[in-house]
């Protein structure tokens, strides 16, 4: 038994990791197997042809590591840098900024471009070095995609023109963890050379898996690069896959069969429905929360986010007072502020395996919550605002049509 039990379902709408589907579950809940077997090969070579497509990829090689986010980031660093090599990298919240600081302990030059917490990524900045870089010592632009920290989205598109504008040849890095298999990401159009994710984002699944996928450029620079790996070493891995045996060490069993499974659901939905489904809840939410009288963190509604919204409250609110709160009363789990932004914001999240009505029940459970700390809310008011939206704007059912 939970030693914090609650009745009924904890409201998971932290913006990751999120709420695991029931086929997820059950795919997963097996004994161990032998991965040298004819089995596990033969899954993992159609996992690595089917993570391509959620990249939307035909020419990247995709690692599927036994890690998190953070160390899909330094597989992707160290794979493709050299020590000393010049980087340009954007603060925009709390998790481009642990990339930045990650960069730095890996030894690399970083040129940090500084945004207001609830901006996207000063890309005016990035194209002025750029511009000046006509020795082409910046070696890599890296971004995150989702800033999930203020709910902000970079223009990805945006960043490969200016690269291509300045016929720059830096590699293109990319965090999508809280973007990819929720956003439209497009490896090959945006000419992405490194993109990486986690599991426990959108994909549905338990923490554990960091999935990096790199294009020929960024394979062939790993030839090169100086930096020193070993646990993330793409070529252990390229040399298994010329094997047809995929693993250079113990990969885990269950999350593979999960990993199948939640792709076998998103390909079932279809992707565009995917992402037009976090458009809609992502939309609704921001409705609820103008309906309460309060504001966005993201200030542009270009960077607003369809996966997490950070939702600022008054000056005499703690916001760590309202994720506590729908913790104890009402089994409610939301996002805190960090860093910059904590005690100042609350975060929503509504990504991976969710659905109209989970989350209107967020947000009932966020307006009694407002209601509690004193924050004057009319009870109804954003639900009813989502609800008007969602009743106009979700489709059937693809799978019940």
């Amino acid at each position: 038994m939970d030693y914090y039990y609650g009745p009924g379902r904890n409201h998971l709408f932290v913006p990751g990791p999120v709420n695991i589907p029931e086929p997820v579950i059950r795919a997963m809940n097996r004994n161990n197997e032998d991965y040298r077997s004819p089995a596990i090969p033969a899954m993992t070579k159609t996992l690595l042809e089917d993570v391509k497509k959620i990249f939307k990829t035909t020419s990247g090689i995709p690692f599927i590591i036994p890690t998190t986010g953070t160390g899909a980031w330094e597989s992707a660093l160290t794979n493709t840098l050299s020590p000393g090599d010049r980087t340009v990298s954007f603060v925009i919240g709390q998790f481009s900024l642990l990339w930045i600081d990650q960069q730095q302990r890996l030894g690399f030059n970083v040129d940090v471009v500084e945004s207001d917490w609830g901006q996207g990524a000063n890309l005016d900045i990035l194209a002025s070095k750029l511009a000046e870089d006509t020795a082409h010592t910046i070696k890599a632009v890296c971004i995150v995609h989702n800033e999930t920290a203020t709910g902000v989205t970079n223009n990805l598109a945006k960043v490969r023109k200016i690269l291509d504008d300045y016929n720059h040849p830096a590699l293109f890095l990319v965090d999508g963890v809280s973007s990819i298999c929720a956003l439209d990401f497009r490896m090959d159009e945006w000419g992405v050379d490194v993109a990486l994710t986690g599991s426990q984002k959108a994909l549905s699944l338990p923490t554990g898996m960091g999935i990096v996928c790199a294009s020929p450029k960024a394979i062939e620079a790993s030839k090169t690069a100086k930096s020193f790996r070993v646990f993330f070493d793409w070529k252990d891995y390229l040399k298994f896959y010329s094997l047809g045996t995929f693993w250079p060490y113990t990969p885990s069993i269950q999350l593979l069969y999960g990993l199948r499974a939640a792709l076998d659901l998103l390909f079932e939905e279809g992707l565009e429905n995917v992402f037009a489904r976090h458009a809609r809840l992502g939309k609704a939410t921001r409705l609820a929360v103008e309906a309460w009288g309060l504001k966005n963190c993201t200030q542009k509604e270009e960077w607003f986010s369809d996966t997490v919204t950070a939702v600022v409250v008054p000056p005499y609110i703690d916001s760590a007072e309202i994720v506590r709160r729908g913790w104890k009363r009402y089994n409610l789990s939301l996002g805190l502020g960090l860093n910059k932004v904590a005690g100042k914001v609350f975060r929503i999240g509504h990504l991976g395996n969710l659905n109209e009505l989970q989350l209107l029940g967020c947000l009932a459970g966020v307006e009694m919550i407002l209601k509690d700390v004193g924050y004057p809310v009319k009870l109804g008011s954003g639900v009813a605002a989502a609800c008007a939206y969602l009743q106009n704007n979700t489709p059937l059912i693809v799978s019940r049509v």
